[in-house]
């Protein structure tokens, strides 16, 4: 048996074993690298110093020059360059086709399946249901349960009720259906002209039996579609709790039930936008009186 040296092909530590160990597994004295022991060199004048591999790599054979470490070669493995072959022929179908994949009515059509109301217009809000009227809800002696948060909904003259616009105005509160034009179904609350400041932050609680209170008027149409309304001062029962102005919208809270035979009544939470009175114009000065010609 005779001994020989071999380089480690990670760190390039030269280490010395007995021919009888070729092809067992040693660890690197330096790097701790787990390396496979090359054959012995044929003759004992070893002028060439051989190069380990890891465990891990294909053996390497080749002899290096005494001193210099055998790097082994690195392949682009199989699997990855299958993968990158793939990947581009998909992305040259997808270019060759796009116009059937990505179809389109015309040049600059939206590719946003979303429907849309108009070009570049965000998709129109669905309407707002009205929550099927309950004569639980409705009653001439308010109790002091908390009113819910959810938008005013309730019964207006037998037909189910859900407020789409708030507003203060004039010392009146509109509770409506609808945002644009005369009042067609909905509750108005007059305050007599008292000013959204002198509500804010203020809690009302109108008892059936009071002499006169704020006047409550309901609008509605009947089954032809002629608009009909009625009004009470009294008899009917009522809490509004005011919050504070913010952001140019008095918010509140009502619970309103009326004495009609169809039990209308009003249950939850508004935020009402204050609509100012237009500022009136000044009168145009006089024209100065011109003197009589002699």
């Amino acid at each position: 048996m005779s001994e020989f040296k071999y380089a480690c092909p990670v760190c390039g530590q030269h280490i010395k074993c007995d021919s009888s160990q070729a092809g067992s597994v040693m660890d690197c004295p330096t790097c701790f690298q787990k390396i496979t022991v090359p054959q012995a060199p044929a003759s004992d004048d070893q002028k060439f110093i051989l190069t380990g591999s890891k465990v891990t790599e294909k053996k390497v054979s080749v002899p290096v020059a005494a001193g210099g470490v055998a790097v082994p070669e690195k392949k682009f493995p199989a699997v990855i360059l299958a993968l990158v072959l793939v990947a581009g022929v998909a992305g040259a179908a997808v270019f060759a086709f796009r116009g059937k994949i990505f179809k389109s009515s015309g040049p600059g059509a939206l590719t946003n399946p979303v429907a849309t109301s108009g070009a570049g217009t965000q998709p129109k809000k669905p309407p707002l249901v009205a929550p099927h009227a309950s004569d639980s809800n409705w009653m001439l002696e308010l109790g002091t349960n908390a009113i819910p948060d959810a938008p005013v909904a309730g019964r207006i003259h037998g037909q189910d009720f859900i407020v789409e616009r708030a507003s203060f105005q004039n010392g009146l509160l509109t509770l409506r259906q609808g945002t644009r034009g005369p009042v067609e179904f909905g509750v108005q609350v007059n305050f007599g002209g008292a000013p959204p400041e002198s509500l804010a932050g203020k809690n009302l609680n109108i008892l059936a039996d009071t002499n006169k209170s704020a006047r409550v008027t309901l609008h509605w149409k009947d089954d032809a579609g002629a608009a009909q309304k009625i009004s009470w001062d009294i008899n009917y029962a009522m809490r509004l709790e005011f919050g504070d102005i913010a952001k140019g919208k008095l918010p509140g809270k009502i619970y309103l039930c009326t004495p009609d035979p169809e039990k209308s009544y009003l249950l939850g939470s508004f935020n009402a936008a204050i609509i100012k009175p237009k500022p009136k114009s000044a009168a145009a000065p006089a024209a100065p009186a011109v003197p009589p010609k002699q």
